[in-house]
């Protein structure tokens, strides 16, 4: 069951940008990118981005950099990179530059995993956070943690915390 404490601002669509973190997807193969997409088209948000990048931290960077700059752009969601190998270093890249975080997202993200994975739930080093005024999230790059990720936590709570970083306040 989803609580909502407070109502999200109403009718307020959501424009976001999706990275796909790898080093083997390409735009045929990216499920998990092509999911989140969807998910956010169904939700009535728009997809003002879309790329695949190589994991490689200073590309992460740059990259981020440059969505922070789009004045029309409020989010960015990635997936992939996320775990402990020697490869992974979304979370690496992401951690450094984000301004505030958001530690109930990965906690969350993590308890909610546990009860569909088990203790691999662990090797999840998902994040939120904010990077120059643009929500942030990482997902592993597992087309299940996106999905789960996405419906769970992310779209959910997806209006309210734009709300929030615009500096809206809604009425109880």
């Amino acid at each position: 069951m989803t609580h909502q404490p407070h109502p999200d601002l109403p009718s307020m669509t959501v424009t976001c940008a999706v990275i796909t973190v790898s080093d083997t997807r390409n735009f045929e193969t990216d499920k998990s990118g092509q999911l989140i997409k969807q998910l956010l088209l169904d939700a009535d948000h728009t997809v003002g981005a879309y790329t695949i990048i190589p994991d490689e931290p200073i590309q992460i960077q740059n990259q981020l950099h440059k969505l922070a700059s789009q004045v029309n752009l409020d989010a960015v969601i990635c997936n992939g990179g996320t775990g402990v190998a020697p490869r992974d270093t979304t979370y690496d890249a992401i951690a450094n530059l984000l301004e505030k975080t958001l530690p109930g997202f990965g906690e969350l993200f993590r308890y909610l995993s546990y009860q569909e994975i088990g203790s691999r739930a662990i090797a999840s080093r998902a994040i939120a956070g904010v990077y120059q005024g643009k929500l942030v999230f990482s997902l592993p790059g597992s087309s299940n943690a996106v999905k789960l990720g996405m419906q769970q936590l992310i779209l959910p709570e997806l209006i309210h915390l734009i709300g929030q970083i615009r500096g809206n306040r809604e009425k109880n």
